[in-house]
């Protein structure tokens, strides 16, 4: 019995467009992205406000730079050696080398109660915590931050080097140890106080059996400068000229 050729041709189609369909979905499903985005929106949203807080503080930065600048050209035709000396100071104070104090929280880290209870070993403070905490508190602009009597500044590193959790190389000693913040004016240590209160790291440090004690923000809190010593790696002293 031969088949109608109309009917040939339907069959041919069908097939046709079966098969065409199964490559589409081969193809799609081969070509699905190796790995996705599962966050929700709030941690989007999150990601987003810390590269707006970044962006904000450079252009703070620029901006003290620009006015640094500034007062040096308006200075210097008056006096140089002393506009020189004051621009010194000024850059020493922003990178932390010189003590002071000012508006501020302070804040202990102390073992858990019920570890203290259990008799649990108290043992140093992680290092990637204490740098989520340190982070979590740099959301704020205007920051000057202490860890143990020991300056945090831009170039500090937090580090764990043999099991012992160090800033700028200093061991941090078992809790308990005080955290100093200073800010820019007593509303904004207020801001700060707040914020710690209702910050979710207190879960974190919970689990490893520790908790932040934040004391009310004060008007005279005191820091540290910053004691190592900078190594020059490129900038060279230059012999003094001959009169």
């Amino acid at each position: 019995m031969k088949i109608k050729p109309k009917v040939s041709i339907a069959l041919l189609l069908v097939v046709s467009l079966v098969g065409f369909m199964l490559a589409v979905q081969y193809n799609s499903l081969n070509h699905q992205p190796a790995e996705r985005d599962t966050r929700d929106i709030w941690a989007i949203r999150n990601e987003i406000a810390e590269q707006k807080q970044a962006q904000s503080e450079l252009l703070k930065e620029i901006r003290d730079m620009d006015h640094t600048l500034y007062t040096y050209e308006r200075a210097k035709s008056e006096d140089p050696e002393m506009a020189l000396i004051e621009t010194v100071d000024d850059l020493k104070k922003r990178a932390g080398f010189t003590s002071l104090t000012g508006p501020g929280v302070e804040i202990e880290i102390q073992p858990s109660p019920e570890s203290i209870a259990l008799g649990l070993p108290i043992e140093t403070i992680q290092a990637d915590l204490l740098t989520r905490f340190i982070n979590d508190v740099n959301r704020m602009s205007g920051l000057i931050i202490e860890i143990d009597s020991k300056r945090y500044t831009i170039l500090s590193a937090i580090r764990d080097i043999n099991g012992v959790t160090t800033v700028n190389g200093l061991n941090v000693k078992n809790p308990p140890f005080t955290i100093k913040i200073v800010t820019e004016t007593f509303e904004d240590s207020e801001k700060v106080y707040n914020y710690l209160l209702a910050s979710p790291l207190h879960d974190d440090f919970y689990i490893d059996n520790l908790i932040i004690d934040i004391h009310e923000p004060s008007e005279q809190i005191e820091l540290n400068g910053w004691t190592e010593q900078v190594e020059m790696m490129y900038l060279q002293q230059l012999p003094k000229e001959d009169d």
